[in-house]
């Protein structure tokens, strides 16, 4: 007997099924992503989805279909206004695979998303959670759709201790799935199970007096929704020092330099920044003045110390000092950074800490 068949031993899938899929269906949210079956619409709600709240994606996702009604118009989409449109989500090489993955759909597969779980676990970016929510929700295939939701929920629904934070722990809940899930109505139930995750059986402070599978539930039964799941703690974040310039011309033009087509942020838009060094006997601003003449040829009056903002990142944490300042056009025509104007510069995509440094800017001039 597998560890999956001990954890589903004397358990009553069927009662299982039947109450998890007809709460959903009587209660399910109204999300702008569920009007219809479309793989497309499905395939990017998915890609949002990802380490992202619900109410935040609502009106990027709308933005986002409004401009890229279908797989050609996103494919055939420059890729400056696809990550304009995805600017303030973050996590920017989600949708740049995802771009890249339409084009494959668009070229290979006459635009039309492939139903077969081999062909559609080749696209770039498309791993096993979004595979299964697109095959499952848009063409009705019984393929599990594991993330962390789910793994909440059928830790305390079939008393897995196993530790979800595990990469390999993620195949013990797709096993379960494949054991669990409906074959007539397996998008209603990955939908349900998340729907669950999403608004009843929380991280914390579960609703299991009204949850519709707390008679199945191991946990609810012993007692131990706060014991379950098992999530061992992520490394401490870094923490690095970094300063950076915002200054514009005579006329009121902003200097911006784009980034790396690879690593963090990759092809973003930027104020110029560089890691500062608390050991150096230079003073920070001395080190932007710097960094801005040795590495971009720009020579700027930069002020004192405008403020600072912190950015979080899953693995990093920057503090910005920012400085503020001006500079002479004729000066930084030698410059390699782009020089644009206020209006010119809405059109851009900034990583969200370089929308706080612009805020601060606007807020320092008002």
């Amino acid at each position: 007997m597998s560890q999956i068949e001990q954890y589903l031993h004397g358990f009553q899938e069927k009662a299982f099924q039947t109450d998890l899929i007809t709460w959903y269906e009587l209660q399910k949210r109204d999300l702008p992503w569920r009007k219809d079956q479309d793989p497309y619409k499905i395939w990017v709600s998915e890609i949002m989805l990802q380490q992202t709240r619900v109410e935040t994606v609502i009106p990027y996702f709308l933005n986002f279909i409004e401009k890229f009604p279908s797989i050609q118009a996103l494919a055939e989409a420059d890729e400056e206004e696809v990550l304009k449109a995805w600017e303030g989500l973050g996590y920017y090489s989600r949708v740049r695979n995802l771009q890249s993955a339409v084009k494959e759909v668009h070229e290979q597969y006459q635009g039309i998303v492939p139903n077969d779980p081999k062909e559609i676990g080749k696209l770039k970016g498309v791993g096993p959670y979004t595979k299964g929510a697109i095959l499952s929700i848009a063409y009705g295939i019984p393929e599990p759709a594991v993330d962390g939701n789910v793994m909440r929920v059928l830790s305390r629904v079939l008393g897995i201790y196993d530790d979800i934070a595990k990469p390999s722990t993620r195949k013990i809940f797709e096993e379960a799935v494949y054991k669990l899930i409906s074959p007539d109505k397996p998008s209603e139930f990955n939908q349900g199970l998340m729907e669950l995750g999403a608004t009843v059986c929380t991280p914390t402070s579960p609703a299991c007096l009204i949850c519709p599978v707390n008679e199945h539930c191991t946990a609810y039964e012993e007692g131990l929704q706060k014991e379950l799941p098992v999530k061992s703690k992520k490394k401490k974040a870094r923490a690095v020092e970094m300063g950076a310039a915002i200054f514009t011309d005579e006329q009121g033009y902003f200097y911006i330099n784009k980034r790396s087509e690879n690593g963090l942020l990759a092809n973003l838009w930027e104020f110029p920044n560089v890691e500062l060094n608390r050991e150096d006997e230079a003073t920070y601003r001395e080190q932007i003045v710097a960094y801005l003449e040795e590495n971009h040829g720009a020579k700027a009056a930069i002020g004192p110390l405008a403020g600072t903002i912190q950015h979080i990142f899953t693995h990093l944490i920057w503090n910005i000092s920012v400085y503020t300042g001006s500079a002479d056009s004729r000066e930084m025509a030698h410059s390699d950074l782009m020089r644009v104007s206020p209006a010119e510069l809405e059109a851009y995509a900034f990583p969200v800490s370089h929308q706080k440094i612009l805020k601060l800017y606007g807020e320092q001039r008002s």
